[in-house]
């Protein structure tokens, strides 16, 4: 089995604390960013950043749908780590100032792909499309906090 990575960025037009704030309140602004890709949506323990408990259903594709339950840890400042406690996938976000009153917001997610030709297909194809989801996710999060500013 080969790990499989998909990482994303943009640059946004707001500072990196109010960022990283938005991305870790899971019981508020979170459950807004999310494109259509995810489903069930539940925040079961805490709600913001460290702690938290989260699950949701996310389609990556027609066929595939993924049922996760992520708990939250922020081993650093300006960090979410995201663990899957239904696979081996691991997302990770990190917020960095950019500048004035920007920053940038970096998800990088890897998990254990499958072996043989299945496998292919997934390192192949996996990362492009999960790239688009949180290429929408991190849109939405730049709208949602560049209308504060």
């Amino acid at each position: 089995m080969a790990q499989v990575e998909a990482t994303t960025e943009r640059i946004i037009g707001a500072d990196a604390e109010t960022v990283f704030d938005t991305l870790a309140d899971y019981s508020g602004s979170r459950s807004k960013l999310l494109p259509e890709h995810f489903s069930e949506y539940e925040v079961r323990e805490g709600g913001d950043g460290e702690g938290t408990l989260v699950h949701w259903k996310l389609q990556a594709t027609s066929k595939r749908v993924r049922d996760c339950l992520l708990e939250v840890t922020e081993p650093t400042d300006g960090q979410l780590v995201e663990k899957d406690r239904n696979s081996s996938m691991v997302t990770t976000w990190v917020v960095t100032p950019a500048g004035e009153g920007r920053s940038k917001a970096v998800v990088t997610t890897v998990w254990d792909g499958a072996g043989g030709i299945g496998g292919f297909f997934e390192r192949t194809f996996a990362p492009k499309g999960l790239g688009r989801i949180y290429d929408t996710l991190l849109a939405n999060l730049a709208a949602e906090v560049e209308g504060r500013a």
